[in-house]
């Protein structure tokens, strides 16, 4: 009988993405996507509980979505300053919750493979989710990568030499490595990471695997008579935005871009339904917002539209330390320049709280109005809004987008036709920034000190400003202008999601 269940167990593509919105939603667009398009396998999402809003959107297209307790931010505010007694704290903590959140992952993927897989079973991971790569080895499933934005770390510049002296028979192996067959490229590409300590001692102490990937675990030799296939690399960017140079791997794929349904991404359940009702009546109508949310609605239709601001998750990581002051370079630039504003604080608690002793100076109201509805600063001038409007809604009503070089945030102003100020922080943001000042839709990257200053004295806001002020005239220029709206439209017709959808399908056998 239970032979009989086997054979009629649908087979599974399990979409496995870690850290935050910007790394987690494009995938659940390709997962929801892909189990739209075809009935063969079950669909199923493992990421953070923390994108438990997913939930009901993803079981709506047939994806079940299994939650794990880890944070998609292991850093918190200030963490990344934290030295003596504290930072050991904190290591150990970091420690702690990387051995859970791996354990959890094994036993969702065991929950799912562990009585058996087909050939046609697969899964596909993020580049936070690199977890996957060894799970898949252990169960025997094939795994794909996918990304929305380019490899955000490198490995270092010692990586070879150690590889080589270390390693040295499947050194020269992955250099001689049959066409379409794991090779150097992967390696240097993206896989190099798998090759530390870092995952070597989990895949050997609790998976039973070789610490080190295609090497027998017994021997310590590279596996020569079972070498697997190149991995499939799919990037969620648009080949007119990112140049593909020669030396990448040959089985990376650019889609376009991967955004998740509009109606998905309003916090406000009620603008949602909104927003699904009019694309389902014409993908070009303009979606109105609920009776909740006129005040914003009326900010974004008065005569002159706004600037958008967002820094997303920077917060959360400990780069806003003085969230009081980065209002008061808004402040300044008020005072200083005609623009609006409009400013999302993405939910974190100690930006919210500085707009609300801002508010409190000049007006009355409670916290529960403002989460909300958002509230006006300064003189009408700026709006803040803590909750969550898709960018793709919302930046084609506005004048230019001042965001981190997040890869969705990027991707929505160019899909806008908006001109950008970018002021990255970490890993791919920087890429994005100088990309988009490269492209011609945005000045030179702004420092984070003219964003976000370190010190809260009246010289350091006052040159934060004006520094600012003129990223904002130099994007708002006519050059840089009409170079977005160009840009706009030549990615319009690109549909990033359905293309990694029809790769996958190709290349995994699985379409119908």
């Amino acid at each position: 009988m239970e032979a009989e269940m086997e054979k009629k167990r649908k087979p599974v593509a399990l979409f496995m993405a870690f850290g935050t919105k910007g790394d987690v939603y494009p995938i659940a667009a390709i997962a929801a996507a892909f189990a739209c398009d075809q009935k063969r396998h079950n669909v199923v999402l493992v990421t953070h509980s923390a994108h438990e809003s997913l939930r009901s959107h993803l079981e709506g297209r047939h994806v079940t979505l299994l939650p794990i307790k880890s944070p998609p931010v292991l850093s918190v505010h200030n963490n990344h300053e934290s030295t003596g007694s504290q930072g050991l704290a904190l290591s150990l903590d970091k420690k702690i919750i990387t051995r859970e959140h791996r354990q959890e992952c094994h036993s969702a993927v065991e929950g799912i493979f562990g009585h058996g897989s087909s050939m046609e079973d697969f899964i596909v991971i993020n580049f936070f989710a690199l977890e996957g790569w060894s799970l898949a080895e252990l169960f025997h499933v094939r795994c794909v990568v996918a990304a929305p934005y380019v490899i955000p770390y490198s490995a270092p510049s010692s990586f070879e030499v150690h590889f080589r002296k270390e390693l040295p028979l499947l050194y020269e192996y992955l250099q001689a490595a049959p066409i379409n067959k794991v090779c150097w490229k992967d390696v240097t590409h993206w896989m190099w990471p798998l090759f530390t300590e870092n995952w070597g001692s989990w895949r050997n102490d609790d998976l039973n695997l070789s610490s080190c990937p295609l090497t027998d675990p017994v021997t310590g030799l590279p596996t020569w008579h079972d070498w697997p296939p190149a991995p499939l690399l799919l990037y969620g960017f648009s080949k007119e935005i990112v140049e593909c140079p020669d030396y990448w791997p040959s089985n990376v794929r650019v889609c376009g871009f991967w955004f998740l349904p509009c109606e998905w991404q309003f916090s406000c359940k009620k603008c949602g339904d909104i927003s699904a009702i009019s694309s389902s009546e014409s993908p070009r109508s303009e979606t109105e917002m609920c009776a909740d949310h006129m005040k914003l609605q009326h900010f974004l239709k008065a005569s002159v539209p706004p600037i958008f601001i967002g820094l997303s998750s920077v917060g959360s990581m400990g780069f806003l330390k003085h969230p009081q002051a980065f209002l008061w370079v808004i402040q300044t630039v008020l005072e200083i320049t005609n623009f609006k504003f409009i400013l999302f604080t993405s939910g974190y608690d100690p930006l919210d709280e500085a707009v609300r002793i801002l508010n409190s100076e000049t007006s009355c109201i409670d916290q529960r109005q403002y989460s909300n509805e958002g509230m006006c600063l300064f003189n009408g001038r700026l709006f803040c809004f803590p909750g969550m409007i898709p960018y793709n809604w919302l930046f084609p009503r506005c004048l230019a987008a001042i965001h981190h070089g997040g890869s969705g945030s990027t991707a929505a102003a160019l899909y806008a036709g908006i001109p950008q100020v970018v002021c990255p922080f970490m890993l791919d943001q920087f890429y994005w920034a100088e990309r988009m000042y490269w492209l011609g839709v945005a000045p030179e990257p702004v420092k984070q000190s003219y964003l976000v200053p370190d010190k809260i004295n009246e010289m350091s806001i006052r040159v934060a400003a004006n520094m600012l002020s003129k990223s904002i005239n130099d994007t708002l220029s006519p050059k840089v202008k009409a170079r977005a709206i160009e840009i706009a439209a030549r990615i319009s017709l690109e549909d990033g999601v359905m293309e990694a959808v029809k790769i996958l399908e190709q290349e995994m056998n699985c379409s119908g």
